[in-house]
Order: C-alpha cells, then sequence, then structure tokens
C-alpha cells in the first residue's frame, strides 16, 4: 500500500509541474506580446505586431503539449489509483488518446479563449497602427 502512494505521490508531481509550467507559459506570453505592443505603439512599426503573432502562436503550441501531457499524466494516474498499471510505471503514452491528444489540447476551451484573445488583440493593434 506504501508503495502504491508514493506511486500516485509521482504522478502527482509530475502533473503539477505540467500545470504550473502552463501557468508560466500564459505569463510569457503575456509579457513578451505587451512588450511587442509597446514597442509596435511607440515605433508605429507593423513588424512587431506580426512578430508578436508568431509568438502567440509558439505559446499557443507549447501550452497545448503541456496540457495535453498533464491530461495523460491524470490518466495514469486513474489507472495508478485503481491498480490498472505496474507498480512505479511513468508511461503515459498510452493515455495519449481521445482529449489527451495536442491537437485537442490546441482547441481545448481554456486555452481556445486565451490565445484568441491575444490573437483578437493582435488584430486591433493591427488596425490601430495603420
Amino acid at each position: 500500500m506504501e508503495e502504491k502512494l508514493k506511486h500516485l505521490e509521482f504522478i502527482q508531481n509530475v502533473i503539477t509541474r505540467m500545470n504550473q509550467n502552463s501557468f508560466l507559459i500564459k505569463g510569457w506570453a503575456v509579457t513578451l506580446v505587451s512588450a511587442l505592443y509597446a514597442l509596435a505603439a511607440k515605433d508605429a512599426d507593423m513588424k512587431f505586431v506580426i512578430i508578436s503573432y508568431i509568438a502567440i502562436a509558439t505559446f499557443w503550441c507549447l501550452d497545448a503539449l503541456y496540457l495535453s501531457m498533464e491530461r495523460q499524466y491524470r490518466g495514469l494516474y486513474n489507472a495508478a489509483r485503481s491498480g490498472s498499471v505496474g507498480d512505479f510505471d511513468m508511461n503515459a503514452k498510452p493515455y495519449a488518446t481521445g482529449k489527451n491528444t495536442w491537437k485537442r489540447a490546441f482547441i481545448s476551451r481554456t486555452i481556445l479563449f486565451f490565445y484568441g484573445l491575444l490573437v483578437g488583440i493582435a488584430l486591433i493593434a493591427m488596425f490601430v497602427l495603420q
């Protein structure tokens, strides 16, 4: 029983780390995109807004990766809790199906709303700078 609890703790630590990474990525995305908008407004240069689209897409993809990995480890956690995986098995790849895939995480509600909002702000910035 003690091994099972330790195993669950290991998996929970990975889930927590993925969640923290996702949170940090969102913070970096807002910081970098805001700085690019400030530079674009200061110099009235559209290049900074174009660069912000690249930054948004990069952070969006990375955030979706962490969300999909977090979901996979949640699947592993549930399997370990029910006893259907071996002791200290940390392979979450068998749970990379359905909503746990990167593609589904990419269009999940929370990520789509957050990065969609950043894209919307970038569109507004483009029209204001013209």
